[in-house]
């Protein structure tokens, strides 16, 4: 598959993720069950967005970055994330590592409350690689 065409069906897969996410992320007084889903969509939007940008970056720009830092530090470099976003990105990698490798109750409920905050955040990261497409 070219890669162009795998770059558009990420795109197009990230953003029906990224709907469920945001589903999730405005609803107050989240169940348990819930918040654990709220939890594993958030590790799954920003899996298949760092990658979305990583292709982006790779069929656009020319750019191989294999890491989801060094994917977001590239596109602050390219204008598609600012200061800011960028270091929230950051702190969203270091947050997708630590769901994946960590769970108790408090760190749940901390986690919760920064998805809200990345929600925002993952939708416009997506929407500025498809306007630099």
């Amino acid at each position: 598959m070219a890669s162009k065409n795998l770059l558009q069906i990420r795109m197009e897969t990230a953003k029906k993720i990224l709907t469920k996410l945001h589903e999730l992320a405005v609803k107050p007084d989240l169940s348990e069950v819930e918040r654990d889903a709220l939890i594993q969509r958030f590790e799954f939007s920003f899996e298949l967005l760092w990658k979305c940008a990583k292709e982006y970056l790779y069929v656009e720009e020319g750019i191989d970055a294999a890491s989801p830092k060094k994917v977001i530090r590239c596109c602050r470099e390219l204008g598609l994330l600012d200061e800011g976003q960028t270091q929230e990105a950051l702190q969203m990698a270091d947050d997708r590592n630590l769901t994946s490798h960590t769970y108790d109750e408090t760190f749940a409920q901390a986690v919760v409350e920064r998805i809200r905050q990345y929600d925002p955040l993952l939708q416009s990261w997506l929407d500025k690689i498809g306007d630099a497409r």
